[in-house]
């Protein structure tokens, strides 16, 4: 056995039992894309390196800031100023000095996407919540394809979470998205679709997110929460493990202590979302945040 064997042998042992040695083998041989790489996609790299895959590609352009301290997993007062992508790659490879990164430091684009899927098993959707554009392509180009994305961002305390099928509803489809509408029509119906069971509501209230100035809280609580639902499910599809792809979604708020799956079967273009997107649109026009 040579040292990369050895190591990698030694280092994920202790995953034997809840993952079978092929599964394991499966793991280290596959490749995932993770778009983004501040609070959500930072940690998604990390443990998805611990969880033992082998190969990725990471895109992301922007630098460490002390806004991100309370959340990104990569800042620290060493990282400020730094790009996120080198930093990450950097914590990534002192955890498993072996795996394969290919880095998209520019972010991605419509140049680049092709490169940035190729070869790809899956796609992490870590991009900032209000890049609503990047993220329509990176969902459209991924279904092309042929390649599942996983979408969890933090919500409150917790999160959400969607896979979509290359073969089922599209992202559009769920979120009813369409030609014409505007950035922040888009971004209400993303947000919408993305919880449908609201189970924040009785803390996080529409008007802390302003559209307009693209702002809203999130907290290392909401982002650890993501990890936990991103990376089970990334790993679900690798090893193809039975999952419930969009229209299903799923809500964790460990403050409510609460767990919910909801199937929308018309996606936000049911009458109870509907409803919701009237009222919530409504109110947060009065407020001037939209």
């Amino acid at each position: 056995m040579n040292k990369k064997d050895d190591f990698y042998q030694n280092a994920f042992s202790k995953h034997f039992g809840l993952i079978s040695a092929k599964e394991q083998e499966k793991l280290k041989n596959s490749k995932v894309a993770i778009a983004g790489l501040g609070g959500v996609g930072g940690i998604y790299l990390l443990n998805l390196v611990r969880t033992g895959i082998g190969n990725f590609h990471i895109a992301d352009f922007d630098i460490f800031e002390t806004s991100n301290i309370n959340r990104q997993i990569g800042a620290n007062i060493h990282s400020l100023g730094r790009p996120k992508i080198e930093v990450m790659e950097e914590m990534a490879k002192s955890i498993n000095p072996y795996i394969y990164v290919k880095s998209f430091k520019e972010g991605i684009n419509n140049e680049n996407l092709d490169e940035f899927l190729k070869g790809v098993n899956v796609v992490l959707d870590g991009l900032d919540f209000f890049n609503i554009k990047d993220r329509l392509f990176l969902f459209k180009k991924a279904r092309e394809r042929n390649i599942y994305v996983i979408t969890s961002p933090p919500i409150g305390f917790g999160a959400s979470l969607l896979a979509f099928s290359p073969k089922g509803m599209n992202f559009e489809e769920y979120f009813d998205i369409k030609e014409g509408m505007s950035e922040k029509e888009m971004l209400l119906s993303f947000g919408l679709g993305l919880s449908p069971s609201l189970l924040h509501r009785k803390y996080f209230k529409p008007s802390l997110i302003n559209f307009a100035e693209q702002k809203g809280p999130s907290l290392t609580i909401g982002i650890l929460s993501c990890a936990n639902l991103g990376i089970c499910e990334a790993v679900k599809i690798i090893l193809n493990k039975k999952i419930n792809p969009a229209p299903f979604s799923t809500q964790f708020d460990p403050f409510i202590q609460k767990y919910k799956k909801v199937y929308l079967r018309k996606g936000n273009k049911s009458w109870k979302q509907l409803l919701k997107k009237w009222f919530i649109k409504r109110k947060l026009k009065k407020l001037g945040n939209l």
